[in-house]
């Protein structure tokens, strides 16, 4: 059997679901799978000849953690909680060409794929979005780890996706077919840790000045912050006013993706821009490299493009409907590494 699961950008939204604020996120043409069958015994065993590791354990439950983050037991002990009995060993391979710790979730994409591969498997009966949701305990619940639900949900539902997380989770899926976009992979690490200390627990501590004294403060509603500007250091004050500015650009684009206003992809790209300059000038997640990319994307033809991920380094991408080879070269010529993408299905199993 194979199962496989795309990658995903965030559209819009970055540094926002960890506030309780929506996102936009789409899947993409990069993609990770999981071939596999049963063995005669009750071993489960993984190659990565991509990563060159391999992973075995013996299936008995409930399984005890290694190491940190050992995802591929934490898919299994959260099924066999939920009451499925998984007695029977594997014999697994895993390969795939979304980029690696570089904020296009691959991740997620091959814990999805795991979670997707025992369901087909057993014939356990989950839906792509409760696929997801599975993934989201494995991979994020189980461990007490900071992050949210988007990398789970956009990989598992695919498409594009808004996503809302409170009051209670709520996904839409759009069917407007959207043209090439163009990933740029800086090389240069992720600095999840530094950036979320500065951007979430800056953004959180903030908003918990905020409501000590003003109980009835809500972010996602939010017009006149101006209020509550001595309350803040310069850092929050900067941060509350870009995080409310994202929000309204999601919002933008959101009504254009339901039809309520007229689509272009003239403005989807300019939005995509107005974002990034406050993920770069008030979030300060950017990096000069990819700074240097994005701009290379846009003289080159691209409608508009951001940093994609937590930052400080990773992907970016561009949109760009037309001609996206001269993206492509553009990027390479400031030293990224570039691939044209599309939007892409969900979880899927290929036979």
């Amino acid at each position: 059997m194979i199962v496989s699961t795309p990658g995903r950008i965030c559209l819009f939204g970055e540094h926002q679901d960890y506030l309780g604020l929506p996102v936009i996120a789409a899947a993409i043409s990069k993609r990770i799978q999981i071939e596999g069958d049963f063995r005669v015994d009750n071993v489960v065993h993984f190659s990565l000849p991509d990563v060159g590791a391999e992973e075995s354990f013996e299936l008995s439950f409930p399984l005890v953690y290694t190491k940190e983050r050992d995802y591929f037991k934490s898919v299994l002990n959260v099924l066999h909680r939920k009451g499925h009995r998984l007695a029977k060993g594997l014999e697994l391979t895993v390969s795939g060409n979304i980029p690696i710790n570089s904020g296009t979730s691959s991740s997620s994409a091959l814990l999805v794929s795991w979670v997707n591969f025992l369901n087909e498997i057993y014939g356990l009966g989950y839906t792509q979005k409760q696929v997801g949701e599975i993934t989201y305990e494995a991979e994020v619940l189980e461990f007490s780890e900071p992050g949210g639900m988007m990398d789970q949900y956009s990989t598992a539902v695919g498409n594009v996706i808004y996503l809302a997380s409170v009051p209670e989770i709520h996904i839409e899926t759009y069917a407007r077919e959207l043209g090439t976009f163009v990933l740029g992979d800086s090389e240069e690490p992720k600095d999840t840790l530094g950036i979320l200390s500065h951007v979430k627990f800056g953004m959180l501590g903030g908003m918990q000045k905020i409501l000590a004294k003003f109980p009835d403060f809500d972010l996602a509603i939010e017009n006149d912050p101006a209020k509550y500007r001595d309350l803040l250091t310069e850092d929050e004050w900067v941060l509350l006013q870009s995080n409310i500015s994202d929000r309204d650009l999601l919002l933008e684009a959101k009504a254009m993706f339901e039809g309520k206003i007229a689509w272009s992809d003239e403005k989807l790209g300019s939005l995509l821009t107005e974002h990034q300059v406050n993920l770069r000038e008030h979030k300060r997640i950017s990096t000069p490299k990819i700074d240097r990319m994005i701009q290379a994307a846009l003289e080159a033809g691209a409608l508009g493009g951001k940093i994609n991920g937590s930052g400080g380094g990773g992907c970016m991408f561009a949109y760009a409907p037309k001609n996206p080879e001269k993206v492509v070269e553009a990027i390479e010529a400031v030293g990224g590494k570039a691939y044209i993408i599309t939007v892409d299905k969900g979880t899927t199993k290929i036979r």
